[in-house]
């Protein structure tokens, strides 16, 4: 986990001079269902724990992409839901076998599906390496980031608690507690543009049924 935050871009890139990620509703290829992800799940043996991870991720991203369309915005949100379903397809690979499960999915999921969009919510998920504003907030891989950051295991908790569980499991060494604390400041850097953009308290928001904390 490495993540560069920034706030404002005056040079109009991102780290290392990327450019800023332009991705249309639609990249080609087909959406798998629900049905169609489940059959991926199975294809590349993906374990009962992270299936219910993926699971409640690919609700919440749902959640956050209908709200999305029902402000005008130009969303798929099918296309959202299967990135989102799709988005741990390698964790299980990686790790018995070691890896970046994130850059193994998006190619698995490319491979699969021929859709770019998708398989850029996969690649994109640990780690978002551009400018992060309310203008910008309302894209695809942004609600599987932001989805992804909301559940420990299979539980929709806040970002402090989902950062603290992290530092417990993954905290091995000072570098690696650096790159979560980094995360987590680019999480509520992301649940703050995404709730100016959505007009949603998404600190305060439990996706279950609507209901706030």
């Amino acid at each position: 986990m490495n993540a560069s935050i920034q706030t404002t871009s005056p040079s109009g890139s991102g780290p290392a001079g990327l450019p800023f990620l332009s991705i249309p509703p639609d990249c080609g290829g087909s959406i798998p269902d629900d049905a169609a992800c489940r059959a991926l799940w199975d294809k590349y043996g993906m374990l009962d724990n992270v299936r219910a991870h993926s699971l409640r991720v690919a609700g919440i991203a749902q959640a956050l992409a209908e709200r999305a369309v029902a402000r005008g915005l130009p969303v798929n949100v099918a296309a959202v839901r299967a990135s989102a379903m799709l988005h741990d397809i390698a964790k299980t690979y990686t790790i018995r076998h070691g890896g970046s499960h994130a850059q193994l999915g998006a190619s698995w999921v490319v491979a699969e599906t021929r859709n770019r969009a998708i398989a850029q919510g996969v690649m994109l998920h640990v780690c978002w390496p551009w400018d992060i504003t309310p203008e910008t907030a309302c894209c695809l891989p942004i609600f599987v980031i932001y989805a992804d950051k909301r559940v420990r295991h299979d539980c929709c908790v806040t970002l402090q608690e989902r950062f603290e569980d992290l530092l417990v499991r993954y905290g091995r060494n000072e570098r690696a507690r650096e790159d979560i604390r980094l995360a987590h400041r680019q999480g509520q850097i992301m649940e703050t543009a995404l709730s100016a953009q959505l007009g949603w308290d998404l600190h305060a928001h439990t996706f279950d049924s609507g209901r706030l904390v």
